[in-house]
């Protein structure tokens, strides 16, 4: 991922949803993607360890070759055992996903 991507990046998205996002350098990459539909929402729930419920949508954004997920934070920002109030640490299981393209 880390080869693929020129940006991965996590925020809030309010008190209760983290939004992620990758935008990939090449067109070709990101649309083998997601015609692959790499990115379902099986992914993020495996990748984050929640249900996939809790994978409120993935969204495709082909301007800049760009994928989005919200999904709901397993701790609302700033309650109690809330390890990074500002969501903007929660990527980094992404940087561990290898792809084969």
């Amino acid at each position: 991922m880390v080869e693929l991507a020129k940006v991965i990046r996590t925020k809030n998205s309010g008190p209760f949803i983290l939004t992620i996002d990758i935008i990939f350098k090449e067109k070709e990459v990101y649309e083998k993607l997601k015609n692959m539909n790499y990115f379902s929402k099986n992914f993020w729930a495996n990748l984050y360890g929640i249900k996939g419920s809790d994978v409120i949508s993935v969204i495709y954004f082909d301007p800049v070759y760009a994928v989005k997920a919200n999904i709901k934070r397993k701790v609302p920002s700033g309650s109690p055992g809330d390890s990074d109030v500002y969501g903007a640490q929660q990527h980094a299981p992404l940087l561990e996903v290898k792809i084969d393209v």
